[in-house]
């Protein structure tokens, strides 16, 4: 059954003084409040280990940013800005990301209406100055198709990107990307290229605040969600019925359905929304398989399938469904896509406490967080508002325990 959901009592205002512009450093100096059984406190991001139960496994979202935007210059000299999203023929992005020659991708397109000539042309910043041509192919309602080309044969287009392309800073940070952001817009255990934005819950750890967290009996995981410019979509529908969630590369290896079954009945901390996306598309997976699902595509987990399908399942139960799902087909590790909506009345069913920055109103990310604590969300927000906190990407972190509120 599809949640009935009053929009407007998950809005709060958001004064643009508090949206952080720039990060802190060091990264883990942030503030850092804590909201357990009604009760906030605030402390810094560095003391994280004191307030996570011993024996909990910590969940993270090990994805990497790509540098996505690509700045062309046309004939008359108009600046032509491509955000590229993701591969057109729905590619895992680490394969699509290897591609060599020439490659089609969707993209945003800044400035398009000055881009009159049949191609761009752009200089990479390698030894011998490749050219990087950009070809309009195609317009779709909210995004453009673009077929990208370079003769250097030993370039792979993460290369390309990497090599000319600019971190792709959210649109709410009104200012340019600059060399300190190469560093501070990712996490420090990011490691497989693919998102065009950070998980920025992640952006606040050290290796100090690792090493805190392994010392206090914290176990680590790690899992991989590709985010896409799609976290940005504020709702603009009337209803939650009328909105249309993005859709994200989700990569499952079985060693972390592993990790997670064998942490049954222990405490599991999810760092950041992208995490939590991961971890229970897992179940609705399992949920898919267990009625008949046998590709991976049939796999793919839609955005009210939490709603429609049946919840008979216990955590356990569905772990071991993935982990048989595994072993019969030979397979070590799946990518599959997920569009997973996540608002008020969602039982969770394996997270437990959630690490997460403040986020803007009318966003799935703040339905999702008034799901997770309970109807007093607002509460947490008003303290954050009231005490100096700063919001959004590079904003400061809130540890909340489930129904906390």
């Amino acid at each position: 059954m599809l949640p009935q959901i009053d929009l407007e009592a998950y809005r709060y205002e958001l004064p643009k003084e508090r949206i952080a512009l720039f990060p802190v450093s060091p990264r883990d100096q942030s503030k850092l409040l804590v909201c357990n059984q009604g009760e906030i406190i605030q402390d810094v991001f560095q003391s994280l280990s004191h307030y996570i139960p011993s024996g909990s496994l910590m969940v993270f979202n090990q994805t990497k940013v790509i540098r996505a935007r690509l700045i062309f210059q046309t004939t008359t000299g108009a600046q032509i800005e491509i955000f590229c999203l993701e591969p057109v023929q729905g590619d895992e992005q680490v394969s699509a990301l290897s591609a060599t020659g020439h490659v089609q991708w969707k993209c945003f397109v800044g400035n398009a209406k000055r881009w009159k000539q049949d191609r761009l042309i752009l200089l990479l910043k390698d030894q011998s100055q490749t050219e990087l041509s950009a070809v309009l192919i195609d317009k779709k309602e909210d995004y453009y198709i673009i077929q990208f080309s370079w003769i250097t044969p030993e370039l792979t287009w993460a290369e390309v990107l990497d090599l000319s392309g600019k971190m792709p800073l959210p649109p709410y940070i009104k200012r340019d990307a600059s060399l300190e952001d190469e560093e501070s817009y990712q996490t420090v255990y990011a490691n497989i290229k693919g998102s065009v934005a950070a998980p920025t819950a992640g952006l606040h750890f050290s290796d100090r605040v690792l090493d805190d967290l392994r010392n206090h009996d914290v176990q680590l995981a790690y899992t991989t969600l590709h985010v896409g410019a799609g976290t940005f979509k504020p709702i603009k529908t009337d209803s939650i019925q009328q909105h249309e969630m993005h859709e994200e590369e989700l990569v499952i290896e079985k060693t972390f359905v592993q990790q997670l079954l064998a942490h049954s009945g222990k405490p599991l901390v999810a760092v950041g929304t992208t995490s939590v996306r991961c971890i229970e598309s897992l179940y609705w997976i399992a949920v898919k398989i267990k009625a008949g699902a046998h590709t991976v595509s049939e796999m793919n987990v839609q955005q009210w399938d939490p709603y429609n399908l049946s919840t008979s399942l216990k955590t356990v139960e569905a772990l071991q469904i993935l982990l048989s799902w595994f072993d019969a087909h030979n397979e070590h590790r799946i990518s599959i896509k997920t569009s997973i909506l996540i608002v008020p009345g969602y039982e969770f069913k394996f997270v437990n406490l959630l690490i997460t920055n403040f986020h803007q109103p009318e966003s799935t990310l703040m339905l999702l967080i008034a799901a997770f604590t309970g109807k007093n969300w607002g509460k947490i927000y008003q303290y954050a508002l009231e005490n100096d906190f700063r919001f959004l990407s590079y904003g400061d972190s809130s540890l909340l325990h489930k129904d906390c509120g």
